[in-house]
């Protein structure tokens, strides 16, 4: 049985999942914004994504060009914790908080974070299956440049390969020891 409530208009009835799945989504649009707000005086960081839980569960991730201390991520969840609360998107200690740099094995979503880990040693999975790692040579507005090594030795092949983003479905960088 599905809970419903009554639309703000009033005029008929929406599935309690879909008006919960409503609701996270105009969260995250609100927190997004305080959170770009609050770094708009500091442009060597950026705002990587935001996810709210239905349970109101927050998550802000964000990144830096010369990466992120635990320092501003504490500085930031304060800021915004501060924020949600006075801006009423949650009640104070009904939601949870969390501000971080995206981790490590996080797939690389901006160019900015690509930009970032040039020279890196990347793993690419494509829309069409393929999959390969390589070295991260560059990156632009329209997509980036790997070489991948394929062999060893006197059979050693270098390939180079410039790939769109629309191409790739996601990108990680892979720790090398």
């Amino acid at each position: 049985m599905l809970r419903k409530h009554e639309t703000d208009e009033g005029n008929g009835a929406v599935p309690f999942f879909i008006s919960q799945k409503m609701a996270t989504e105009e969260k995250t649009v609100q927190v997004k914004a305080l959170a770009e707000k609050l770094l708009e005086d500091e442009p060597q960081y950026f705002l990587v994504r935001v996810n709210v839980r239905p349970i109101n569960n927050i998550s802000v991730y964000v990144d830096g060009d010369e990466g992120v201390t635990i320092e501003k991520c504490v500085k930031l969840n304060r800021a915004l914790y501060k924020e949600i609360v006075e801006q009423e998107i949650c009640k104070d200690g009904e939601f949870g908080l969390e501000v971080s740099s995206p981790g490590i094995d996080e797939p690389l979503l901006l160019r900015r974070q690509f930009t970032k880990n040039i020279g890196r040693v990347v793993e690419l999975e494509m829309k069409d299956g393929r999959a390969f790692e390589g070295k991260l040579l560059a990156a632009d507005e329209k997509g980036i440049e790997v070489d991948e090594e394929k062999g060893k030795g006197k059979k050693l092949e270098v390939i180079k390969h410039v790939l769109l983003f629309d191409d790739i479905k996601t990108t990680t960088v892979k720790i090398v020891f």
